[in-house]
């Protein structure tokens, strides 16, 4: 077929409006230029295959990318960009194809459909190939575009210019973008330097395959046609494959139940080639299908076995994963591949009959990168330990987990989110549920005949609900309260980061704010559970003067206490009105719960007199209404030896079985006429309470169902 010159390739069978539609524009904006290099390449392995005297070192690419000078100097316009190679060229056989959408006589598992993405992309493509023909040279020129001359007029995307013999007999192509449709970002920041290392990540897998034998490629970039940059790739840009293994998968079919799969004989090969490139050059780790030599930037399966960041001995992964099956599942929009999952191949008129899953090829590769690297094997254990330790730090469900969608590159605080977003959606469902049966309650017709029987099936829907958002939310509580232990084990073990930085500086504020923080007054939402259950319904205030103690919003202490009027308050030099309890609690009228922490390191003997001073204070200063005179002291540290504190106070007493000494009754002296108080005190140490309090919440554990023992 000889095509005539000055002339629109149009077609009677083919719309043309209706291709552009079915073949969308490529989300990846420099598409165009990727398919212009595939048929550069392949331009050259034709003419190899077909001239035998032209080798493949003979091969060469060269690309010039123009810019425009604006006002702003630092920031050129793109104007246009060339590729030119000296593959075979347009003869009457290639051309034809060109221009026949959805042509497969070319090989290369060619769709024909690039071209598409010229006019998408640009408002024309210039093309002007040499090739030879029985000993001859011929030119010819055409243009690519989607302008209404072309697409509404003649329903044509290409017109043919001319093509006619030549002396010229440099064989090639040079192809050339004009008018970019849309202004871009990616385009104007074109430059050599980055056009050269996005082909090179581009092509990784074609480039490292013939890393010896592919073509000469050089880069320019010109504004306003003075030469900027000069960049050439060569094999010494190339990473080499680390690792090449592979995977046998069996292709698959519907089964006659149309449900399920049946497995079939017929297998396919699966390569694997594995690259550790420096930090520098590859900032991620990942997994990559490839089509066709290129890779496929939106890649179907994800690395499972290493996180995106995570570095060894200064080197990231890349895997990537080649077969004959992908190539011949690439789609219209090369790189978007009709790979069916497990969910959907039983879609069968979507998809080819027979079939190998992404669900399959993931999984198949994913054991053999950890065979291939024991290193990454080794990370992969440390990742799954990690969420393990979370999922029973807060009782996660593996159900939830798995409904979260938890994945290797998540961090801790991603997991948390993600499964909290789980958790909320679920507690919205069943407020859902519950509303629907309290709405549907309502609208219950008691003469009906069935009233009993449906009031009885609404109540178990309700009845059922209830009790289950209840549990989410008690779960949510006991979840905090192991954390809140945890951290105190930590405390405990001077395993924090900030007693780690400063291991001789004694931290009881630390202890103090864990159990309710320092200058405080939300008794409720503080931990005090951990000392005793009932402590965080009362009112109290954590560290304060006690000249400053308020009950419901009554000043403690009376007008004279505060003015510093008596003088033993201030006898022997000493300011008492400044003194500082740890927390103080009033759970009734009358009464007083006095706490006193001490740093670990700290005798608790020398200290057994603090809490008895400031219940005689309270005792005697305190305002007549509130009629302080029962008080109960706990002096909490680490540092106890009984007979320290029986020859400080011969009264404590062992409390053998619960570990822990203790004061039944001690007189609170009264020096005012009034009668005098009484004081139990308990000593007991940190480790007593954290033990305590593991046990209580494993007693809330079993009652949820969420611990066997």
């Amino acid at each position: 077929m000889r095509y005539q010159d000055e002339e629109f390739i149009a077609t009677s069978d083919l719309l043309f409006e209706g291709v552009l539609r079915d073949v969308r524009k490529s989300r990846e904006a420099l598409q165009p230029i990727y398919e212009a290099l595939t048929n550069a390449f392949e331009a050259i392995k034709c003419r190899i295959d077909k001239d035998k005297t032209f080798h493949s070192s003979n091969g060469s690419i060269n690309i010039v990318i123009k810019a425009q000078a604006t006002t702003d100097v630092d920031n050129p316009e793109f104007s246009s960009i060339s590729i030119q190679d000296n593959g075979i060229g347009f003869n009457d056989e290639d051309f034809k194809r060109f221009n026949t959408y959805k042509d497969f006589t070319k090989g290369f598992s060619n769709l024909g459909s690039g071209r598409i993405q010229y006019v998408h992309y640009f408002d024309n493509t210039r093309i002007i190939s040499v090739f030879r023909e029985d000993e001859l040279y011929y030119k010819r020129e055409f243009t690519v575009s989607k302008r209404n001359e072309y697409l509404k007029a003649h329903n044509a995307l290409v017109y043919h210019k001319i093509c006619a013999k030549t002396d010229d007999e440099n064989i090639g192509t040079l192809l050339i973008f004009n008018g970019l449709l849309e202004n871009s970002k990616v385009y104007n920041d074109l430059t050599a330097n980055i056009l050269k290392y996005d082909i090179i990540k581009k092509y990784l897998s074609y480039l490292c395959k013939h890393r010896d034998t592919f073509p000469c490629i050089s880069i320019k970039y010109e504004v306003n046609g003075e030469e900027r940059d000069e960049q050439n790739i060569t094999k010494q840009d190339i990473p080499s494959i680390d690792k090449t293994d592979y995977a046998v998968l069996h292709y698959q079919k519907i089964a006659a139940d149309g449900k399920s799969y049946e497995q079939l004989e017929k297998t396919e090969k699966f390569t694997i080639d594995s690259f550790r490139i420096s930090n520098g050059f590859l900032t991620q780790n990942a997994l990559k299908l490839t089509s066709k030599g290129v890779i496929v930037n939106e890649s179907p399966i994800v690395l499972q076995n290493l996180a995106s960041n995570t570095s060894i001995n200064g080197c990231k992964y890349l895997f990537l994963v080649s077969s004959e099956y992908i190539d011949k599942q690439d789609s219209n929009v090369r790189g978007e591949l009709k790979i069916p999952t497990k969910n959907n191949a039983i879609k069968g008129d979507l998809f080819d009959p027979e079939f190998i899953t992404l669900d399959d090829i993931q999984e198949s590769v994913t054991t053999k990168i950890d065979s291939m690297y024991p290193e990454i094997q080794k990370k992969k254990v440390e990742a799954e330990n990690q969420l393990e330790e979370i999922k029973q730090l807060f009782h996660y469900s593996s159900a939830d987990i798995e409904e979260a969608g938890i994945n290797i590159n998540d961090s801790e605080d991603k997991i948390i989110e993600k499964i909290h977003e789980v958790e909320s959606k679920k507690g919205a469902n069943l407020d859902i549920i519950i509303k629907r049966s309290y709405d549907s309650l309502k609208s219950l017709d008691t003469s009906d005949a069935n009233y009993e029987k449906t009031l009885k099936q609404k109540t178990k829907e309700l009845v059922k609900a209830i009790p289950l958002r209840n549990k989410n939310a008690l779960t949510q509580y006991v979840a905090r309260r192991g954390l809140l232990l945890d951290l105190f084990e930590k405390i405990l073990g001077k395993q924090t980061d900030i007693q780690i930085a400063n291991p001789d500086k004694h931290r009881e504020d630390l202890l103090h704010n864990l159990f309710f923080h320092q200058h405080s007054e939300d008794s409720i939402n503080s931990d005090l559970w951990m000392l005793n259950e009932d402590f965080i319904y009362f009112n109290g205030i954590s560290e304060a003067l006690l000249s400053k103690v308020q009950i419901d919003g009554e000043n403690l202490f009376t007008d004279e206490f505060v003015k510093k009027e008596d003088e033993y308050l201030t006898s022997l030099g000493e300011d008492r009105t400044k003194l500082r309890p740890d927390i103080l609690l009033f759970p009734s009228e009358g009464k007083c719960i006095i706490i006193e922490f001490k740093a670990q390191e700290v005798n608790i003997s020398k200290y057994l007199d603090q809490i008895n001073k400031y219940a005689g204070l309270i005792l005697n200063y305190a305002q007549p209404k509130y009629n302080m005179s029962v008080f109960y002291g706990y002096l909490i540290g680490e540092s106890i030896e009984p007979r320290d504190v029986q020859i400080a106070d011969g009264h404590f007493e062992n409390a053998y079985q619960m570990d822990y000494m203790f004061k039944p009754a001690d007189i609170v002296r009264n020096f005012f006429g009034r009668p005098h108080g009484s004081i139990y005190t308990e000593v007991i140490k940190y480790s007593t309470l954290l033990e305590r309090a593991r046990q209580r919440n494993r007693i809330f554990l079993k009652k949820l169902n969420m611990i066997k023992h």
